[in-house]
């Protein structure tokens, strides 16, 4: 398996707005070539669903989910265009299986966006501090693999979907964009646990 940088990742990203694991993967099969990884995501209809990313998404529900004989519970904000997407039960589904996964995964942001500077700063140190010794160019690559662990342990949309471990929840709004035709978002969430603070 080829190994690809985070920076190319990152630059694959912006070009068609595809989710972090959808890049990583395509450029894997694509042995790293940039410009193959492009046409493996437009082909698998990612880049096209990433375009309607920047598109107003104001509708929606807020589904809740109560688990373990009520002792955990889960509001979530999940935005689209249109009151008629809102209403499909695909989107219904999909808010449902978000709030399972929010219920079972304990994701403390939504996204990398979300999480502070300084935080991602300690955690840079403690990972450079844990790879001490090694040469410069291999601290790099284990705080950017730290790192990346370290955003899908926290972060709703790089986590593994529970349901299917070879999606993130990313992938999986990606993949329903791509059927409805509509940008979905997720506006917030809230996860209560019993004891809890």
């Amino acid at each position: 398996m080829v190994e690809v940088s985070a920076k190319l990742v990152g630059e694959l990203r912006n070009s068609t707005g595809a989710g972090f694991a959808d890049c990583k993967n395509a450029l894997v099969e694509a042995n790293g070539d940039f410009e193959k990884a492009v046409t493996i995501l437009k082909k698998k209809g990612v880049a096209t669903a990433a375009k309607k990313l920047g598109r107003a998404a104001n509708e929606g529900v807020v589904e809740s989910y109560i688990h373990g004989d009520g002792r955990i519970g889960v509001l979530l904000e999940l935005n689209c265009e249109t009151d008629f997407v809102a209403k499909n039960s695909e989107f219904r589904k999909l808010a449902r299986d978000i709030c399972m996964h929010i219920a079972a995964a304990s994701p403390l942001y939504i996204s990398r966006s979300e999480v502070s500077a300084d935080l991602v700063e300690k955690e840079k140190e403690i990972a450079t501090a844990q790879a001490a010794g090694k040469p410069q160019h291999a601290i790099d690559k284990i705080v950017e693999g730290k790192l990346d662990k370290w955003y899908q342990q926290i972060c709703l949309l790089d986590q593994s979907f529970v349901k299917d471990q070879d999606k993130t929840v990313n992938d999986l709004i990606g993949a329903m964009i791509a059927i409805i035709g509509e940008n979905i978002r997720i506006g917030r969430f809230s996860r209560f646990k019993i004891g809890e603070q």
